[in-house]
């Protein structure tokens, strides 16, 4: 078994690497780089050199290409500096050359003082090298673990800081009651913390770094927009490093350092982890999707279980045909159909037909979206528990059953449903983690802050780093529910397998 589970893991790994390196490439390669900019207020707004600046430093930050100004390029390439400088000098033609040997394209940037007058005008340069394919998805999956270090704070802003920070790690509790490994020098002051939010040990150790988001949330990163709470900033009494008690929305074990502080930060965060998360009155995108996702999942195995079941047992019969019925209406019915429909149905209950109208706080806003996501997986769900339960039925052993003088219950109960539940077992884990995904139609049309509109949203508007952060999260999550659901089937028939005799 254990062979068995670290092979599958391996396969889990490999599956997921294919899958967003061919994401990462046909969204780099086959999607134009225009269209990155179509929705992009700031660079609309900019002509001529300027556009050209911001068009190649935002590429850069998304991974497309390597920009490199001149001033890059002196500060890295030359020892006169000073005469780097000087367009067309000697030393500047030189310093040039060197970055178009690289294999760097060259831009000679004019750019006039005065429209007007075109004899007094800056000349400037820029050089970039475009990534292809296989280099984009190397510096991708190169970059994707970030690991925290005490050297992070002296190494990345030590030009910026007036003097170095101390490199060290300590444990202890912090001015909060909050307990935990707390370093000096690190990107994040607390690396291992223990608090009474689930899962009650948390680490800024290592993270996944998917990149920020862009142009939708720019400069923000995809995973602190999927998961930071909505709505209302939360303010909660307490206290700050210089001592200071106050109401404020900070988290402050989310804290990051901050090169150059603001007379405010420093009034609290007089060591410079000063860049913090704050606190939010409703759920994260994950968990709306999620609460509605398990919500709607319980209500389905709840009706679906005994619904199929009962069918089965009855077949033919009364209960069997209506059943029958009840999943071909659902099937046939389009989906959108069938939520505008349960809609206007709703209105005259009361039901608001859009989720802000409520809000989160009130559990009217849950019930349609519930139902209606319930509706639509339902029908699935009880024609395969009908046809494992009927299968099962005409199977050997309940005639061998039979002939031992078994009653129909006895059969039913303790061989037929304990045989006909292990392929609907299977399928458990998944539709469990994969309520993370959030429901596309039913969330648009509740207008439901929830992950299920993402996607296409940042596939509408060239949010790359969004659609890769998405997809990655995804594709491990589904690869992930089919090994747990393998497992699961063990737990419940211990006769099952998933490796051949000698580990094999």
């Amino acid at each position: 078994m254990k062979k068995y589970i670290l092979i599958r893991i391996l396969k889990s790994i490999v599956s997921i690497f294919m899958v967003v390196s061919i994401v990462l490439a046909m969204i780099y390669t086959m999607i134009p780089t225009t269209k990155v900019f179509e929705q992009d207020p700031a660079f609309r707004r900019l002509s001529g050199s300027d556009a050209i600046f911001y068009r190649y430093n935002k590429l850069d930050e998304l991974g497309y290409l390597d920009n490199m100004t001149m001033d890059d390029m002196c500060r890295e390439s030359s020892d006169d500096y000073a005469a780097c400088m000087i367009s067309d000098s000697e030393e500047n033609l030189r310093v040039l050359q060197v970055y178009e040997d690289k294999g760097y394209t060259i831009e000679r940037l004019v750019k006039y003082q005065n429209p007007d007058d075109t004899s007094e005008a800056t000349v400037d340069y820029i050089a970039h090298y475009d990534y292809n394919a296989f280099q984009i998805i190397f510096n991708f999956w190169t970059n994707l673990v970030r690991v925290d270090n005490s050297g992070f704070v002296n190494n990345t802003y030590g030009k910026k800081l007036s003097e170095p920070v101390e490199e060290r790690y300590y444990f202890g509790t912090d001015q909060n009651g909050v307990t935990g490994l707390m370093c000096s020098g690190c990107r994040y002051k607390y690396q291992i913390y223990f608090d009474g939010n689930f899962p009650f040990i948390h680490q800024n150790i290592i993270k996944l770094n998917f990149g920020n988001s862009f142009p939708t949330n720019a400069g923000v990163p995809t995973m602190e927009i999927i998961s930071r709470g909505q709505g209302e900033q939360a303010s909660t009494e307490q206290t700050f490093p210089s001592g200071i008690t106050q109401t404020s929305p900070y988290i402050q074990t989310t804290c990051e350092f901050m090169p150059t502080p603001d007379q405010a930060s420093l009034r609290l965060f007089p060591d410079q982890y000063a860049d913090c998360i704050s606190a939010y009155t409703s759920p994260s995108m994950i968990m709306t999707s999620y609460i509605f996702g398990i919500a709607s999942l319980i209500l389905v195995y709840v009706i679906a279980l005994p619904f199929g079941i009962s069918m089965a047992q009855h077949k033919g019969k009364l209960i069997d045909k209506f059943g029958v019925v009840v999943i071909n209406l659902l099937i046939s019915l389009p989906s959108l159909a069938l939520i505008f429909f349960l809609k206007y149905i709703g209105s005259f209950f009361g039901m608001p037909d859009k989720f802000p109208q409520l809000g989160f706080n009130d559990i009217k806003s849950y019930i349609l979206p519930i139902i209606i996501l319930a509706l639509l997986s339902l029908p699935s769900l009880m024609m395969w528990i009908r046809r494992y339960m009927v299968d099962q039925s005409n199977a050997d052993y309940v005639k061998f059953a039979k002939a031992k003088g078994l009653s129909q219950k006895e059969i039913f109960h303790k061989h037929i449903l304990k045989n006909a539940i292990i392929p609907i077992v299977n399928g458990i884990p998944g539709s469990v983690i994969l309520c993370i995904s959030g429901a596309f139609i039913t969330e648009s049309v509740f207008a439901i802050p929830g992950m299920g509109k993402m996607l296409p949203d940042s596939i509408k508007v060239a949010n790359n780093n969004m659609v890769i952060t998405i997809t990655f999260i995804l594709t491990t999550l589904s690869v992930l529910s089919v090994l747990l659901g393998d497992l699961l089937m063990t737990v419940v028939d211990p006769r099952i397998q998933l490796s051949a005799k000698g580990g094999d």
